[in-house]
């Protein structure tokens, strides 16, 4: 496989990563049935962070993606939790435009990479950021943030892997969110606070819509 650099992105790609950048936020949503997909994703939307990164920590996950693929398609889909191929090549037939990791899967990454599919690798020790590296990969999942250290650990990283950039998750909120920011190595922030479990329970949209705009607001500054 040939070096997956900078030089050798594929567009969607590049477009992936800018989008994320301009949003800073990715509202981690577990969906608890299919039909709440759809208004969910409307509320992500009214609130103005238009992408959702669905994860497999659900049966609905699939459905709730393809769901959102058709009908709300102003919202960019991420598969996230995803830790088998065989779920990565579900999620894009679904309509996912890219694939996060809670940890580096190498049969995950080299199937997306092969395929030409944006993958977000879960790294969280200089191990797994180095295998990001070496693979050409410059843009990575920092998971569990808090867990592994956080602002203090990403600051460290920034020496020796000054070209790598991270999405980090875990413990991230609207009191850390903007810490996390502010670092020249993070590109954007990821959790679930955009979507308050108890909104999410009730099918409160508006409540959804709103803490979305509130994220926005911090990590925009």
């Amino acid at each position: 496989m040939s070096e997956f650099d900078k030089t050798d992105v594929p567009e969607n790609r590049i477009g992936l990563i800018d989008l994320i950048r301009t949003i800073k936020v990715v509202p981690l949503v577990t969906l608890h049935s299919p039909e709440e997909a759809v208004p969910l994703a409307r509320a992500l939307a009214s609130g103005g962070v238009p992408i959702a990164e669905v994860t497999f920590r659900s049966a609905a996950a699939l459905d709730g993606m393809r769901a959102i693929h058709d009908q709300v398609p102003e919202v960019t889909l991420v598969a996230g939790t995803v830790h088998t191929v065989d779920q990565a090549r579900q999620a894009v037939e679904a309509g996912c435009k890219g694939v996060v990791s809670p940890a580096f899967s190498d049969a995950v990454v080299d199937w997306c990479m092969g395929s030409r599919i944006p993958v977000l690798p879960g790294t969280a020790t200089p191990s797994d950021i180095e295998k990001a590296y070496d693979l050409g990969l410059r843009f990575t999942k920092f998971f569990p943030a808090e867990a592994y250290g956080g602002v203090k650990t990403l600051k460290a990283l920034s020496g020796p892997f000054a070209e790598m950039s991270f999405l980090p998750t875990g413990g991230v909120g609207f009191g850390n969110a903007r810490e996390y920011i502010d670092l020249p190595n993070v590109f954007a922030v990821g959790g679930s606070f955009p979507v308050p479990s108890k909104a999410q329970r009730q099918g409160d949209w508006k409540a959804v819509a709103d803490a979305c705009t509130q994220a926005r607001q911090v990590v925009q500054g």
